[in-house]
């Protein structure tokens, strides 16, 4: 899943990033929308990770997303 496909169906995702990030409140989620540069800052806030781990979490994240959704889709058929 790339990230636009994410930040689409961000209200979809939102319980799940915040089960990953569990710092993270509802309106900081509401406030980030899916966008991937606000996440990775929010991260490096709370978190006091650097930008390069904040980035690579987020690819794990929409990495894991897009792991289930083909596993959905497989079980589907």
């Amino acid at each position: 899943m790339n990230w636009d496909q994410l930040e689409g169906k961000w209200k979809q995702y939102k319980g799940k990033a915040k089960a990953r990030w569990g710092k993270l409140t509802d309106d900081d989620l509401d406030v980030i929308d899916g966008n991937r540069q606000q996440l990775v800052g929010k991260l490096q806030e709370y978190y006091g990770v650097t930008r390069e781990v904040a980035e690579k979490q987020t690819q794990e994240f929409a990495d894991t997303l897009k792991a289930g959704h083909e596993k959905a889709q497989r079980a589907g058929r």
